[in-house]
This record gives structure tokens, C-alpha cells and sequence, in this order.
């Protein structure tokens, strides 16, 4: 398990790098990679339990050295694929790391 969620998290990287929108890029791949590791290995990532700050440091440079991310996603990877609460929290995460903070979907 462990080798295949590294090796999902490499082309995560690479797709950060080769993105070619600027908008919603980062979003898309955090979809990406949730829908993988859900479909392959039964687990998602608890975006809510990375800081924004580490989270961004960590992408800003995976390009060089990706082991950051790797150590932050390995570490946030929960069993709770139908806990809503989890995926209200990994959207909120997810828009707060690009700034946005209009809304939060666990008030929704």
C-alpha cells in the first residue's frame, strides 16, 4: 500500500508542476488524488488536518523534493470514506489553501 500511495502522490506532483490553468488546478488535483487513493486503496486524505502554510510549503517544493508532501498527505490518510463531516472539512481545507474563505461547506 504504502509504495502505490507514493507513487500516486509523485504524479500529484507532477501534475502541480504541468498544470495549465490558473484557476482551480490545485482543487482538481486534490480531487484527483482523493478519487485514486479511494478507488485503489479505500482510503482519502484528511485535508483538514494540513496547516495551509505547511501544506503550500510542502507543493511549492515538491518539484525538487517531493518528500514533504509525501510525509503530510502519508500522515493526514484516514479509512473514513463516508464520513461527511471529513469531506465538508477536506472542501473548506481545500479552498483555504487558495485563499478562498467566502463560505465554509460544514455550514451548509
Amino acid at each position: 500500500m504504502h509504495q502505490v500511495t507514493l507513487t500516486y502522490v509523485e504524479k500529484y506532483v507532477e501534475m502541480n508542476v504541468a498544470h495549465p490553468f490558473r484557476e482551480g488546478n490545485g482543487r482538481s488535483g486534490r480531487i484527483w488524488l482523493d478519487h485514486m487513493l479511494r478507488a485503489e486503496l479505500g482510503r482519502t486524505v484528511d485535508w483538514s488536518a494540513i496547516p495551509r502554510e505547511d501544506y503550500l510549503l510542502a507543493m511549492e517544493r515538491s518539484p525538487v523534493r517531493d518528500t514533504e508532501i509525501k510525509a503530510l498527505l502519508l500522515d493526514a490518510l484516514s479509512r473514513q470514506l463516508d464520513d461527511v463531516a471529513l469531506l465538508t472539512r477536506g472542501i473548506d481545507a481545500s479552498y483555504a489553501y487558495e485563499g478562498y474563505a467566502a463560505y465554509r461547506a460544514a455550514e451548509l
